[in-house]
């Protein structure tokens, strides 16, 4: 099969950037996206054309690495899959694929396909972890974890941190990314002492890091490659509200000694 790509093309985030056409060569309709575009730069390679610069790792659903919004939708036109795991069985022949990078404040871009994600780095270096002593590894079901708990845990640490979510949604809020990075460690005992330190302190760097607010439009769970549920938004709200009442630990009550 041949399909023609439009892709968003851009030396730099300085430099004006602009969609270029390109024929591709035959492909197997069996291919992955990204393979699809390894086929297409071997070819602008071999015509001494700047290939299309695209982020990629692990190409099996789990780094979160691929990034690209195909025919206005992030990761392409199937739910619950990334980038690379979209095939060009996908498409029909002679199709016409709009290829963009992320577009967002936040995740400025750095060469064609390409978008500097760092903020979410930022944000889990906030308090996605967990640093009280917790000892060494305890005997299986030492620890009491109601399965309700230990199942929404395991739904929430699913997040490979993409940046769909922020992708799709008209505010390029992150709450989605940030509630299940806050709610996988604040479901489960080892969490629970920093608990609300976490929340703050996450929140509040994603704000500082230009993300929009959250407006429930349910766009980012629309296009989450796991699925990621709206709910941890909500939780997060509720443990936010908490932290912010609590007020920071480090720091005296007011009228304090």
């Amino acid at each position: 099969m041949k399909v023609q790509l439009k892709v968003w093309r851009q030396k730099n985030r300085n430099s004006p950037g602009k969609f270029v056409t390109y024929d591709s060569p035959d492909l197997n309709p069996n291919m992955s996206f990204l393979e699809m575009l390894d086929v297409v730069n071997e070819s602008l390679a071999s015509k001494s054309e700047d290939p299309i610069a695209f982020d990629h790792d692990c190409r099996e659903g789990i780094c979160g690495t691929c990034s690209l919004v195909i025919d206005g939708k992030p990761h392409g036109p199937h739910k619950g899959v990334a980038t690379c795991q979209t095939y060009m069985r996908s498409f029909k022949e002679g199709d016409q694929i709009v290829i963009e990078p992320f577009r967002a404040r936040a995740f400025p871009l750095v060469k064609d396909l390409v978008v500097d994600r760092k903020a979410f780095d930022r944000i889990q270096q906030k308090g996605g972890f967990i640093s009280v002593r917790t000892g060494s590894a305890p005997d299986a079901n030492s620890i009491p974890v109601p399965k309700e708990n230990a199942d929404l845990a395991m739904d929430a640490a699913q997040c490979i941190g993409c940046g769909a979510c922020v992708a799709a949604c008209k505010n390029a809020s992150a709450m989605l990314f940030v509630s299940a990075k806050v709610s996988h460690l604040g479901l489960l005992p080892q969490g629970q002492p920093e608990r609300h330190r976490r929340v703050k302190a996450m929140v509040d760097q994603m704000d500082e890091e230009g993300f929009g607010a959250c407006t429930v439009t349910g766009s980012c769970e629309a296009v989450c490659p796991k699925s990621i549920s709206l709910d941890f938004i909500a939780r997060m709200n509720r443990d936010y509200l908490v932290a912010l009442a609590k007020g920071d630990p480090k720091k005296p009550a007011a009228g304090g000694a």
